[in-house]
């Protein structure tokens, strides 16, 4: 796999978290979150992080109930995925974001924001799920 850039969204309605990372060294960081009262705030937020960090991929964190079914915000968070993808023609995967804002606190220790480290949360998942290029099986 070559080396690729990603950026990660924890989409809320009043605040998304951003975190960036890449395939080469697998390591996710918070960047930072985007507050936004309206629609098209949102959208020149995310386009000045798009055109800063030139990304190959977006994740954005799905939410769904502890036994893993979609709910309500999960119907948000695909349309804002899509909404990514339309706009930027870049290719977006959704990732399961179940206790990503509570392993965010856990790891900052404090009760600040944490979108952005969420965001990290859900982007390291991703590319923790990514097979390494020695894991690949041959075939014969």
């Amino acid at each position: 796999m070559p080396d690729q850039t990603l950026l990660a969204f924890d989409y809320g309605v009043k605040k998304i978290g951003v975190a960036i990372g890449n395939t080469l060294m697998r390591q996710a960081r918070p960047l930072r979150i985007l507050f936004s009262a309206t629609r098209e705030q949102r959208f020149a937020g995310i386009e000045e992080i798009l055109a800063e960090w030139r990304p190959d991929k977006i994740i954005v964190g799905l939410p769904l109930t502890l036994d893993g079914q979609e709910q309500y915000h999960s119907l948000r968070c695909r349309r804002f995925a899509n909404q990514l993808r339309g706009r930027y023609g870049l290719d977006v995967e959704l990732v399961d974001e179940r206790g990503s804002s509570m392993e965010a606190q856990q790891m900052l220790g404090t009760n600040a924001d944490d979108d952005a480290m969420a965001a990290a949360v859900i982007l390291q998942r991703y590319l923790d799920g990514l097979s390494m290029p020695h894991e690949t099986s041959q075939r014969e």
